[in-house]
């Protein structure tokens, strides 16, 4: 390999297609409890979404750090 070359890596991608996976089941899996939550007063509604809204995010720092580094925890030196 030339100097200043970057070897190509298979990670992104794939982990470009985990995301859009985990989004979608999130998505569906919520949705699936929509009838529950729209039976709850507004309020209560609100918070719930939120709250699965921000839920979500956490599975990613890992994945990022994946795709980016080959592993999945940061090393502690």
């Amino acid at each position: 390999m030339a100097r200043g070359e970057v070897k190509a890596s298979w990670r992104k991608p794939a982990g470009m297609l985990a995301i859009l996976l985990l989004i979608l089941v999130w998505v569906v899996l919520v949705a699936s409890f929509s009838a529950e939550i729209g039976s709850l007063p507004i309020l209560v509604q609100l918070v719930i979404y939120v709250v699965l809204g921000i839920v979500w995010i956490a599975p990613l720092k890992p994945l990022l750090l994946w795709m980016e580094t080959g592993r999945w925890r940061m090393r502690r030196d």
